[in-house]
């Protein structure tokens, strides 16, 4: 659904707002539907130092949990990128678990390599490269790291 535009718009606008109260009370059984796995990632706003939380779609590469800043394909980074940039110690929190990780931007081979695999798991990464293309925004590929023994 989030493929297109309005669905695009659905996903950052209600999900959202939603999926973090729906996947807290039902301790990750319950969100919006999109067929995706999500993770709660709580982060530190670069400014504000306000905690905030934002459900992302994820994917795990060994320990690492990799989220993609494609805001749809919007001509900006999502607002939580700019906050791991200047805060990257984060939390995030799926399925009743949760943990302290650690964020970086992927570059060179391990960004293509991470990129390749999230557009397997969704076709849609594409079209969103290719509207912030338009804008001459590259669609960053963030890596966490745990900090947890767990």
């Amino acid at each position: 659904m989030a493929k297109g535009r309005f669905g695009g718009w659905v996903a950052l606008n209600v999900a959202n707002k939603v999926d973090p109260y729906l996947m807290r009370a039902s301790r990750g059984r319950l969100k919006l539907p999109s067929g995706s796995p999500t993770v709660l990632l709580t982060h530190t706003g670069a400014k504000s130092g306000k905690r905030r939380t934002t459900p992302l779609v994820y994917f795990t590469d060994g320990p690492n949990v990799v989220l993609i800043a494609s805001q749809t394909g919007k001509p900006k980074h999502p607002g939580w990128l700019h906050n791991l940039r200047a805060n990257p110690a984060v939390e995030l929190w799926a399925g009743g678990r949760g943990g302290h990780y650690r964020a970086r931007e992927a570059e060179g081979e391990e960004r293509e390599r991470l990129w390749r695999l999230a557009t397997q798991l969704y076709p849609g990464y594409d079209d969103y490269q290719r509207r912030a293309d338009a804008a001459g925004r590259r669609i960053p590929v963030v890596v966490c790291e745990p900090l947890d023994s767990d």
